[in-house]
């Protein structure tokens, strides 16, 4: 019997499966979640240590099809250096993957937000100075060289802008920006011991990194200010998928919450939701 008396000779629900077993190629995951393991650090014990591969391996079973999971600092890197120029689902900071996706000419939909340890699916921005700095508010901070990090992070660019805007700081023609926390942290202090009134925003979720990784020490900057919550982490599908996939792709993603241990594996206390539950903005 030929492949094509097989196919025949199957029932309805077989024949669907073995046609889309035979047609459908690797789904193509790249994650850009700062909080991943490959792109994180194991510092601070039980953070930061996100797997994605075990995300890799629940999809492959609920979609039916492989999935290769890559990690990258960027989008641009993953297609270029990873993927072949290949995305189907990209997981990453929410602003970050709007910003990325839209310099790649890519389309994408966003299908759900990963809630952290405590829930949320959102982050701060928090405005800190030396420890001993004199500011104890952000209204303190006029005259202060801020450094805000890039224009893709909402954290600590766009909302940060905001909130000294509403309470009177004047925000510079041309602020100056640094890609890292750890790098606005160390000029901070290094300015400070300059003589020099500066300070920062970081990202809520690199708090505990800065410290448990060494690059500053446990109370060398204080916290005078935090922005409103912005989303964090979110899953998009690209336009690359159909339309049964993309459905697919979410509704796997949605039931994550039921698998506790890879909810454990990710991080996550109540795996992906949508809308967000907690009031994340959306763009």
């Amino acid at each position: 019997m030929d492949r094509r008396e097989l196919l025949l000779a199957l029932p309805a629900a077989g024949l669907a499966a073995a046609t889309a077993g035979a047609g459908e190629k690797e789904l193509t995951v790249v994650v850009t979640d700062p909080l991943a393991a490959p792109l994180s650090c194991p510092c601070v014990k039980g953070y930061a240590q996100r797997d994605y591969d075990k995300l890799g391996a629940y999809l492959a079973k609920r979609v039916g099809r492989p999935v290769q999971v890559h990690y990258a600092e960027t989008l641009a890197g993953a297609l270029l250096k990873k993927t072949g120029g290949k995305a189907d689902l990209i997981i990453g900071k929410d602003s970050v993957v709007r910003a990325e996706t839209k310099l790649e000419k890519l389309e994408v939909t966003h299908v759900a937000a990963l809630t952290g340890k405590d829930g949320s699916t959102t982050q701060k921005g928090l405005v800190v100075v030396a420890r001993d700095d004199p500011a104890k508010t952000v209204e303190d901070l006029k005259g202060y060289k801020i450094v805000f990090g890039p224009s893709t992070a909402d954290e600590k660019y766009g909302a940060a802008m905001a909130l000294l805007k509403d309470l009177g700081v004047p925000v510079p023609a041309r602020p100056e920006t640094c890609a890292a926390c750890s790098d606005g942290a160390t000029t901070v202090l290094d300015l400070h011991k300059q003589g020099q009134k500066a300070a920062t925003v970081i990202s809520s979720y690199a708090q505990p990194l800065l410290e448990g990784c060494g690059t500053i020490k446990k109370g060398d900057l204080r916290l005078v200010g935090e922005t409103d919550p912005v989303p964090f982490v979110a899953a998009f599908v690209t336009g690359g998928l159909s339309g049964t996939n993309r459905d697919a792709v979410k509704a796997a993603l949605l039931d994550v919450a039921k698998d506790r241990d890879l909810c454990t594996a990710l991080e996550t206390r109540d795996g992906f939701v949508t809308p967000p539950t907690d009031g994340a903005k959306k763009k």
